[in-house]
């Protein structure tokens, strides 16, 4: 029973529900009409599994680093080693069983798969113990791993990947990140400045912004991609969901108070579930029939 319980805090750690931010991977699958080869399907399948375990280790590494913090958090203090559910001790270990197993099946599968988690662990892990303290610097760094998920995607099958979308990626990143500082700006009030050292530079104002700039450049890039994507323009059919996604994740931070977990948000609302569902099921009939 033992075991069971320290398996069960240290996937608590490892946060499954944040692993749908690995789906980035199968943005080479859908969009190079790849989902219809059985090979490239597992593989890219794989990098996500794959993905989400590295960043599984990444969560944990994290929670230890900001054991004492996180104490002190409203919502971070339930975490298993914040509570001491999970001791460090522990919890290291295993980051370093799963990090080792997860590298090495990927060298196994493919040898560029390892370089990319590896790039991806370090990132993450300079993010963690520096750079996360660099006012502005912190978001860009996090959006970086969004296209690092990205590229692994495309590059792991041997497909090309547009730009477009991979600048695409990187401001739905930043507009994600910019809005969880505000949830966190709005959660944590004058206290802000002692959990994380960003939020003392950081205002609403400001943040509101750096907001609009970011959401005007990401819905203009993403129509601009549309009008040069395949052979045909049908893919300005997805425009309309795009906006709509923008706009009501917009709304739930700001009427809702909503933003701290994206992927939370994201399950949870079912407008914005069903308007992402349907932006990929769309996606996919252009690229599969009139690309």
């Amino acid at each position: 029973m033992r075991f069971v319980e320290i398996f069960k805090q240290l996937l608590i750690s490892m946060r499954p529900k944040q692993w749908i931010k690995n789906g980035f991977v199968f943005a080479g699958l859908l969009f190079s009409k790849s989902f219809f080869k059985l090979e490239p399907t597992l593989k890219t399948l794989a990098c996500f599994i794959l993905f989400s375990l590295v960043s599984g280790t990444v969560y944990i590494l994290n929670d230890i680093i900001d054991k004492e913090k996180d104490a002190h958090h409203p919502e971070k203090c339930k975490r298993p080693i914040a509570s001491n559910k999970l001791s460090c001790k522990t919890a290291l270990a295993f980051h370093f069983i799963i990090l080792t197993l997860s590298l090495v099946a990927a060298a196994f599968i493919d040898f560029r798969m390892s370089l990319f988690l590896i790039g991806y662990y370090f990132l993450v892990l300079a993010y963690s113990l520096k750079l996360k303290n660099i006012f502005i610097l912190d978001v860009i760094v996090l959006s970086m791993g969004f296209v690092l998920r990205t590229v692994a995607g495309a590059v792991i099958i041997d497909v090309w990947i547009s730009p477009w979308l991979v600048l695409c990626t990187m401001l739905l990143a930043q507009f994600l990140s910019f809005n969880k500082r505000k949830n966190e700006l709005m959660v944590l009030s004058e206290k802000a400045g002692e959990h994380k050292k960003t939020l003392e530079y950081y205002t609403p104002e400001l943040i509101n912004s750096m907001i609009s700039v970011i959401s005007a450049v990401m819905l203009m890039t993403y129509s601009l991609y549309t009008f040069s994507a395949g052979k045909s323009s049908y893919m300005m059919i997805t425009i309309p969901f795009v906006f709509y996604g923008i706009f009501r994740y917009q709304y739930l931070v700001i009427n809702k108070n909503e933003g701290g977990n994206p992927e939370t948000t994201l399950l949870k609302d079912k407008p914005l579930l069903i308007d992402v569902f349907l932006w990929i099921v769309i996606c996919a009939i252009i690229v599969a029939f009139f690309q």
